[in-house]
Protein backbone atom coordinates (compact mmCIF):
# COMPACT_ATOMS: atom_id res chain seq x y z
CA UNK A 1 0.00 0.00 0.00
CA UNK A 2 2.80 2.41 0.70
CA UNK A 3 6.47 3.06 0.32
CA UNK A 4 8.30 3.84 3.56
CA UNK A 5 10.65 6.55 4.70
CA UNK A 6 14.39 5.90 4.89
CA UNK A 7 15.39 4.07 8.05
CA UNK A 8 18.62 2.76 9.49
CA UNK A 9 20.27 1.16 6.47
CA UNK A 10 21.30 3.03 3.35
CA UNK A 11 20.95 1.24 0.04
CA UNK A 12 24.67 0.68 -0.41
CA UNK A 13 24.91 -1.03 2.96
CA UNK A 14 21.93 -3.23 2.13
CA UNK A 15 23.49 -4.27 -1.15
CA UNK A 16 26.79 -4.99 0.53
CA UNK A 17 25.10 -7.02 3.24
CA UNK A 18 23.16 -8.99 0.67
CA UNK A 19 26.23 -9.62 -1.43
CA UNK A 20 25.62 -11.05 -4.82
CA UNK A 21 22.35 -12.63 -3.80
CA UNK A 22 23.37 -16.20 -4.56
CA UNK A 23 22.50 -18.50 -1.71
CA UNK A 24 25.68 -20.16 -0.49
CA UNK A 25 26.61 -22.61 2.21
CA UNK A 26 28.74 -22.11 5.25
CA UNK A 27 29.81 -23.77 8.46
CA UNK A 28 27.99 -22.20 11.42
CA UNK A 29 30.64 -23.40 13.87
CA UNK A 30 28.82 -26.60 14.77
CA UNK A 31 30.22 -28.47 11.81
CA UNK A 32 26.88 -28.36 10.01
CA UNK A 33 26.57 -26.82 6.57
CA UNK A 34 23.75 -24.33 6.29
CA UNK A 35 22.48 -22.35 3.32
CA UNK A 36 23.03 -18.63 3.74
CA UNK A 37 19.90 -16.65 2.88
CA UNK A 38 18.74 -13.05 3.25
CA UNK A 39 15.31 -11.73 4.19
CA UNK A 40 14.60 -8.05 3.50
CA UNK A 41 11.80 -6.73 5.70
CA UNK A 42 9.10 -4.36 4.47
CA UNK A 43 9.90 -1.82 7.19
CA UNK A 44 11.83 -1.52 10.42
CA UNK A 45 11.23 -4.53 12.70
CA UNK A 46 7.89 -4.43 14.45
CA UNK A 47 5.20 -6.59 16.05
CA UNK A 48 3.97 -7.90 12.69
CA UNK A 49 7.37 -9.61 12.39
CA UNK A 50 7.13 -11.34 15.78
CA UNK A 51 6.79 -14.78 14.22
CA UNK A 52 10.01 -14.35 12.28
CA UNK A 53 11.96 -13.38 15.39
CA UNK A 54 10.35 -16.24 17.30
CA UNK A 55 11.57 -18.61 14.58
CA UNK A 56 15.07 -17.16 14.87
CA UNK A 57 15.07 -17.41 18.67
CA UNK A 58 13.94 -21.04 18.60
CA UNK A 59 16.38 -22.09 15.89
CA UNK A 60 13.68 -23.04 13.40
CA UNK A 61 15.61 -21.68 10.41
CA UNK A 62 18.73 -23.49 11.56
CA UNK A 63 16.70 -26.69 11.90
CA UNK A 64 15.81 -26.27 8.22
CA UNK A 65 19.46 -25.81 7.29
CA UNK A 66 19.17 -22.03 6.77
CA UNK A 67 21.51 -19.35 8.07
CA UNK A 68 19.09 -16.42 7.80
CA UNK A 69 20.18 -12.77 7.76
CA UNK A 70 17.43 -10.19 8.35
CA UNK A 71 17.91 -6.82 6.64
CA UNK A 72 16.01 -3.57 7.22
CA UNK A 73 15.23 -1.76 3.94
CA UNK A 74 15.59 1.89 3.13
CA UNK A 75 12.14 1.73 1.49
CA UNK A 76 9.53 -0.71 0.24
CA UNK A 77 10.79 0.04 -3.27
CA UNK A 78 14.26 -1.11 -2.26
CA UNK A 79 12.91 -4.39 -0.90
CA UNK A 80 11.18 -5.08 -4.21
CA UNK A 81 14.20 -4.08 -6.29
CA UNK A 82 16.63 -6.17 -4.25
CA UNK A 83 14.57 -9.31 -4.68
CA UNK A 84 14.00 -8.68 -8.38
CA UNK A 85 17.72 -8.08 -8.94
CA UNK A 86 18.65 -11.30 -7.17
CA UNK A 87 20.42 -9.41 -4.36
CA UNK A 88 18.37 -11.12 -1.66
CA UNK A 89 16.42 -14.35 -1.37
CA UNK A 90 13.21 -13.30 0.37
CA UNK A 91 11.31 -10.07 0.87
CA UNK A 92 8.21 -8.84 2.67
CA UNK A 93 5.72 -6.41 1.13
CA UNK A 94 2.07 -5.41 1.11
CA UNK A 95 0.02 -7.49 -1.33
CA UNK A 96 -0.64 -4.37 -3.43
CA UNK A 97 3.09 -3.79 -3.83
CA UNK A 98 3.65 -7.39 -4.93
CA UNK A 99 0.80 -7.12 -7.44
CA UNK A 100 2.19 -3.86 -8.81
CA UNK A 101 5.59 -5.48 -9.33
CA UNK A 102 4.00 -8.35 -11.23
CA UNK A 103 2.01 -5.91 -13.39
CA UNK A 104 5.27 -4.15 -14.26
CA UNK A 105 6.72 -7.39 -15.59
CA UNK A 106 8.87 -8.23 -12.57
CA UNK A 107 9.40 -11.80 -11.39
CA UNK A 108 7.96 -11.43 -7.87
CA UNK A 109 5.76 -14.22 -6.54
CA UNK A 110 4.29 -14.78 -3.07
CA UNK A 111 5.19 -17.86 -1.05
CA UNK A 112 3.55 -17.09 2.32
CA UNK A 113 0.75 -14.81 3.53
CA UNK A 114 1.91 -13.43 6.89
CA UNK A 115 -1.44 -11.69 7.45
CA UNK A 116 -4.72 -12.45 5.72
CA UNK A 117 -6.39 -9.02 5.69
CA UNK A 118 -5.30 -5.57 4.50
CA UNK A 119 -3.52 -3.50 7.11
CA UNK A 120 -4.49 -0.15 5.65
CA UNK A 121 -7.44 2.09 6.31
CA UNK A 122 -8.42 5.49 7.61
CA UNK A 123 -7.42 6.72 11.06
CA UNK A 124 -9.04 9.66 12.86
CA UNK A 125 -9.11 10.99 16.41
CA UNK A 126 -12.02 9.63 18.41
CA UNK A 127 -12.95 13.08 19.64
CA UNK A 128 -13.76 14.05 16.05
CA UNK A 129 -16.88 11.91 16.35
CA UNK A 130 -16.65 10.36 12.89
CA UNK A 131 -19.00 7.41 12.55
CA UNK A 132 -17.89 6.33 9.08
CA UNK A 133 -15.64 7.46 6.23
CA UNK A 134 -18.64 9.38 4.82
CA UNK A 135 -18.15 11.91 7.62
CA UNK A 136 -14.91 13.02 5.95
CA UNK A 137 -16.85 15.09 3.39
CA UNK A 138 -15.29 18.55 3.47
CA UNK A 139 -12.56 17.42 5.84
CA UNK A 140 -8.79 17.26 5.36
CA UNK A 141 -7.23 13.83 4.97
CA UNK A 142 -3.50 13.18 4.84
CA UNK A 143 -2.13 10.77 2.23
CA UNK A 144 1.44 9.64 1.70
CA UNK A 145 1.56 10.44 -2.00
CA UNK A 146 1.49 6.77 -3.06
CA UNK A 147 -1.28 6.25 -5.69
CA UNK A 148 -2.87 3.38 -3.80
CA UNK A 149 -3.66 5.74 -0.89
CA UNK A 150 -6.03 7.72 -3.11
CA UNK A 151 -7.69 4.49 -4.20
CA UNK A 152 -8.16 3.44 -0.58
CA UNK A 153 -9.61 6.81 0.43
CA UNK A 154 -11.97 7.12 -2.53
CA UNK A 155 -13.21 3.54 -2.19
CA UNK A 156 -13.94 3.83 1.51
CA UNK A 157 -15.67 7.22 1.37
CA UNK A 158 -17.83 6.20 -1.59
CA UNK A 159 -18.80 2.86 -0.01
CA UNK A 160 -19.90 4.68 3.15
CA UNK A 161 -22.17 6.96 1.10
CA UNK A 162 -19.91 10.00 0.93
CA UNK A 163 -18.54 11.92 -2.04
CA UNK A 164 -14.76 11.48 -2.45
CA UNK A 165 -14.62 14.67 -4.51
CA UNK A 166 -15.53 16.73 -1.44
CA UNK A 167 -12.67 15.38 0.67
CA UNK A 168 -9.64 17.65 0.87
CA UNK A 169 -6.41 15.70 0.59
CA UNK A 170 -2.92 16.83 1.50
CA UNK A 171 0.28 14.91 0.86
CA UNK A 172 2.09 14.45 4.16
CA UNK A 173 4.47 11.58 3.47
CA UNK A 174 4.72 9.40 6.54
CA UNK A 175 3.91 11.99 9.17
CA UNK A 176 0.31 10.85 9.61
CA UNK A 177 0.48 10.15 13.33
CA UNK A 178 2.28 13.40 14.14
CA UNK A 179 0.03 15.54 11.94
CA UNK A 180 -3.13 13.96 13.32
CA UNK A 181 -2.03 14.47 16.91
CA UNK A 182 -1.10 18.08 16.10
CA UNK A 183 -4.53 18.78 14.62
CA UNK A 184 -3.17 19.52 11.14
CA UNK A 185 -5.43 16.91 9.52
CA UNK A 186 -8.76 15.29 10.36
CA UNK A 187 -7.71 11.78 9.33
CA UNK A 188 -5.05 9.95 7.33
CA UNK A 189 -4.49 6.78 5.36
CA UNK A 190 -2.23 4.47 7.32
CA UNK A 191 -1.69 1.04 8.76
CA UNK A 192 -4.26 0.61 11.49
CA UNK A 193 -2.39 -1.97 13.67
CA UNK A 194 0.72 0.20 13.76
CA UNK A 195 -0.12 3.87 13.05
CA UNK A 196 -3.47 3.75 14.80
CA UNK A 197 -1.97 1.98 17.79
CA UNK A 198 0.91 4.45 17.96
CA UNK A 199 -1.52 7.35 18.30
CA UNK A 200 -3.40 5.47 21.00
CA UNK A 201 -0.20 4.78 22.93
CA UNK A 202 0.70 8.47 22.59
CA UNK A 203 -2.50 9.31 24.45
CA UNK A 204 -4.70 10.20 21.48
CA UNK A 205 -7.63 7.74 21.27
CA UNK A 206 -8.52 6.96 17.66
CA UNK A 207 -11.34 5.67 15.53
CA UNK A 208 -10.11 3.52 12.66
CA UNK A 209 -11.92 2.26 9.58
CA UNK A 210 -10.59 -0.85 7.81
CA UNK A 211 -10.36 -0.95 4.02
CA UNK A 212 -12.09 -4.33 3.67
CA UNK A 213 -15.00 -3.14 5.84
CA UNK A 214 -15.73 -0.25 3.46
CA UNK A 215 -15.76 -1.50 -0.10
CA UNK A 216 -12.15 -2.62 -0.38
CA UNK A 217 -10.96 -6.16 -1.02
CA UNK A 218 -9.88 -8.66 1.56
CA UNK A 219 -6.32 -9.56 0.58
CA UNK A 220 -3.04 -10.53 2.30
CA UNK A 221 -1.69 -7.32 3.80
CA UNK A 222 1.84 -8.69 4.23
CA UNK A 223 3.36 -11.24 1.89
CA UNK A 224 6.66 -13.10 1.92
CA UNK A 225 7.84 -13.36 -1.67
CA UNK A 226 10.74 -14.36 -3.85
CA UNK A 227 11.23 -14.58 -7.61
CA UNK A 228 9.86 -17.21 -9.96
CA UNK A 229 13.40 -18.21 -10.97
CA UNK A 230 14.53 -18.74 -7.39
CA UNK A 231 11.31 -20.55 -6.48
CA UNK A 232 11.85 -23.04 -9.30
CA UNK A 233 15.61 -23.39 -8.86
CA UNK A 234 15.78 -23.56 -5.04
CA UNK A 235 12.59 -25.28 -3.85
CA UNK A 236 14.28 -26.74 -0.76
CA UNK A 237 15.31 -23.27 0.39
CA UNK A 238 11.77 -21.98 -0.19
CA UNK A 239 10.28 -24.91 1.70
CA UNK A 240 12.66 -24.54 4.61
CA UNK A 241 12.02 -20.81 4.95
CA UNK A 242 8.24 -21.20 4.80
CA UNK A 243 8.17 -24.14 7.21
CA UNK A 244 10.33 -22.35 9.79
CA UNK A 245 8.37 -19.11 9.48
CA UNK A 246 5.05 -20.89 9.92
CA UNK A 247 6.36 -22.50 13.11
CA UNK A 248 7.31 -19.07 14.41
CA UNK A 249 3.88 -17.60 13.76
CA UNK A 250 2.14 -20.66 15.17
CA UNK A 251 4.12 -20.03 18.36
CA UNK A 252 2.91 -16.42 18.41
CA UNK A 253 -0.70 -17.48 17.88
CA UNK A 254 -0.41 -19.92 20.77
CA UNK A 255 1.60 -17.63 23.06
CA UNK A 256 1.77 -13.96 21.99
CA UNK A 257 4.06 -13.04 24.88
CA UNK A 258 6.70 -15.49 23.67
CA UNK A 259 6.68 -13.83 20.26
CA UNK A 260 6.83 -10.39 21.84
CA UNK A 261 9.79 -11.43 23.99
CA UNK A 262 11.65 -12.75 20.94
CA UNK A 263 11.01 -9.53 19.00
CA UNK A 264 12.11 -7.25 21.84
CA UNK A 265 15.19 -9.33 22.64
CA UNK A 266 16.54 -8.59 19.16
CA UNK A 267 15.05 -5.09 18.90
CA UNK A 268 15.20 -3.51 22.37
CA UNK A 269 14.64 0.00 20.98
CA UNK A 270 10.97 -0.82 20.29
CA UNK A 271 8.87 0.55 23.18
CA UNK A 272 7.36 -2.42 24.97
CA UNK A 273 3.99 -0.76 25.55
CA UNK A 274 3.58 -0.02 21.85
CA UNK A 275 4.83 -3.49 20.86
CA UNK A 276 2.28 -5.25 23.05
CA UNK A 277 -0.64 -3.10 21.93
CA UNK A 278 0.32 -3.41 18.27
CA UNK A 279 0.75 -7.18 18.45
CA UNK A 280 -2.69 -7.41 20.08
CA UNK A 281 -4.09 -5.54 17.06
CA UNK A 282 -2.31 -7.83 14.60
CA UNK A 283 -3.37 -11.09 16.26
CA UNK A 284 -6.82 -11.37 14.59
CA UNK A 285 -5.26 -10.65 11.19
CA UNK A 286 -2.64 -13.40 11.13
CA UNK A 287 -5.13 -16.20 10.35
CA UNK A 288 -8.49 -14.40 10.01
CA UNK A 289 -10.35 -17.62 9.17
CA UNK A 290 -7.80 -19.05 6.74
CA UNK A 291 -7.71 -22.83 6.24
CA UNK A 292 -4.26 -22.79 7.80
CA UNK A 293 -1.72 -20.15 8.66
CA UNK A 294 0.00 -18.65 5.64
CA UNK A 295 -2.26 -19.92 2.85
CA UNK A 296 -3.29 -17.67 -0.03
CA UNK A 297 -6.99 -17.60 -0.84
CA UNK A 298 -7.68 -17.48 -4.59
CA UNK A 299 -10.92 -15.52 -4.18
CA UNK A 300 -9.12 -12.87 -2.12
CA UNK A 301 -6.41 -12.52 -4.76
CA UNK A 302 -9.02 -12.12 -7.50
CA UNK A 303 -10.72 -9.41 -5.42
CA UNK A 304 -7.41 -7.59 -5.07
CA UNK A 305 -6.84 -7.75 -8.81
CA UNK A 306 -10.32 -6.33 -9.54
CA UNK A 307 -9.75 -3.51 -7.05
CA UNK A 308 -6.42 -2.56 -8.62
CA UNK A 309 -7.87 -2.57 -12.13
CA UNK A 310 -10.90 -0.51 -11.08
CA UNK A 311 -8.57 2.09 -9.59
CA UNK A 312 -6.21 2.14 -12.58
CA UNK A 313 -3.29 0.78 -10.59
CA UNK A 314 -2.78 -2.16 -12.94
CA UNK A 315 -4.02 -2.76 -16.48
CA UNK A 316 -4.59 -6.52 -16.66
CA UNK A 317 -5.90 -9.11 -14.19
CA UNK A 318 -3.32 -11.06 -12.21
CA UNK A 319 -4.32 -14.68 -11.76
CA UNK A 320 -3.99 -16.21 -8.28
CA UNK A 321 -1.47 -18.76 -9.58
CA UNK A 322 0.70 -15.96 -10.92
CA UNK A 323 0.47 -13.89 -7.75
CA UNK A 324 1.42 -16.68 -5.34
CA UNK A 325 1.88 -20.36 -4.71
CA UNK A 326 0.62 -22.46 -1.79
CA UNK A 327 3.07 -25.24 -2.61
CA UNK A 328 5.36 -24.57 0.33
CA UNK A 329 2.61 -23.79 2.85
CA UNK A 330 0.90 -27.06 1.98
CA UNK A 331 4.24 -28.89 2.10
CA UNK A 332 5.11 -27.66 5.59
CA UNK A 333 3.24 -30.44 7.34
Amino acid sequence: MRAVAAFVVVAGIVLAACGGGDSGTGDDGSGEQRTKATLVLDFVPGPVHAGIYDAVANGYYEDEGIDLEIIEPTSTADTLKLIDAGKADFGLADGIDVATQIAQGRSAKGILALVQRPLGGLIALRRSGFGSPADLDGRTVGVTGVPSDDAVLDTMVADAGGDPATVNTVTIGFNGVQDLEAGKIDAFTGYVPSDGVQAEVDGHPTTSFDLDAYGGPRYPGLVAFSTMDKISSEPDLMQGFVSATIKGYEDVLADPQAGLDALLAENPAIPERFAKASLDAYMPLFEAGADRYGRFDAADLRSLSRFLIANHLIDEPIGPDRFATNEFVDGSG
